[in-house]
């Protein structure tokens, strides 16, 4: 029962995952927005009135399931 699962995550989704997150950050930046303390709230709440709608914004980052976000997110921050 002690077990652990392993998870992970393709190469192809970690793409479209940056491409999307950059268009996030350009369109709360052109709003005049924090785009990382936006993105953090809309991560920790999962409530996407943290991202503006400006640019499609809020609806780009709603594609993207937050669990494999938060797992490239700990891995960029940790490998590089």
């Amino acid at each position: 029962m002690d077990k652990t699962i392993p998870f992970s995550l393709n190469q192809d989704s970690s793409n479209e995952m940056r491409q999307v997150m950059n268009a996030v950050y350009g369109a709360l930046k052109e709003k005049g927005y924090n785009p990382i303390n936006q993105i953090v709230g809309y991560l920790l709440s999962e409530d996407p009135t943290y991202i503006t709608t400006h640019n499609n914004a809020r609806s780009l980052i709603r594609r993207i399931d937050r669990d494999e976000l938060l797992q490239e997110m700990v891995r960029n921050y940790l490998i590089g």
